[in-house]
Parts: structure tokens; sequence; C-alpha cells
């Protein structure tokens, strides 16, 4: 079954980080990328661009609004994902306990709909 593991953190906690920490979390990304790779586990994994980057549809009146900017505003903002593939969610959460970037705020963990 897949998962879409959905990474939120504070995008000002991550810009104010020194650039050694911010390295160090992707050399962990990287040792955790490899294995999932290897054994299939792991089918696509991507960072966003910040949220300030984000357009918004929304519907008026039966018409497309479309804006600048993330949806709404929050705490921690969604900052990339990863899509694996686990017998169920005990292993998808076991996966996404290990993701490096957990470390900064939250994963949300969701079964793709078949």
């Amino acid at each position: 079954m897949k998962y879409l593991c959905l990474i939120y953190s504070d995008e000002r906690r991550i810009e104010a980080m020194p650039r050694e920490e911010v390295d160090a979390v992707m050399r962990d990304c990287e040792a955790v990328v490899l294995p999932l790779r290897t054994n299939g586990k792991l089918i696509a994994a991507n960072r966003l661009q910040p949220t300030a980057s984000a357009t918004t549809i929304r519907f008026e009146n039966g018409k497309p609004s479309i804006t600048d900017g993330p949806f709404a505003e929050t705490k921690e903002q969604l900052g990339g994902f990863w899509l694996i593939d686990a017998k169920d969610l005990d292993e998808a959460l076991s996966i996404a306990s290990r993701l490096p970037p957990a470390r900064l705020g939250c994963v949300e963990v969701r079964p793709i709909r078949e």
C-alpha cells in the first residue's frame, strides 16, 4: 500500500538554522533514502519551494480566483513529501519516524486512495 508522508515544519526556523545544521539534515536524508530505494520502499521524495512561492486557486461564484501565497496561515508549513510503499500503516509509521525532517516539525502519514 502506498502512503504519503507530508513533512511540516516552521520555514522561519529552518531559514534561521546555520547552514551546517541544514546540511547535516540533508546528509541524514541521503542515508535514509538509499536503503529505502534499494528495497523498493521509496517511490518519490522532494522538498518544496517556500510557501511564498505558492499560488492558490479558490472558486468564487463558480469561477476560479487565483492568489499568490499559501491557502492558509499556519504555524508549520508543508515543506516536502515522501511517497512510500509499505505493507501496512505500522510499517509506514516506522519508516516515517526515521525521516530526518521529522526532527524539525512533524510528519503526517496518509494512505493513498487506490
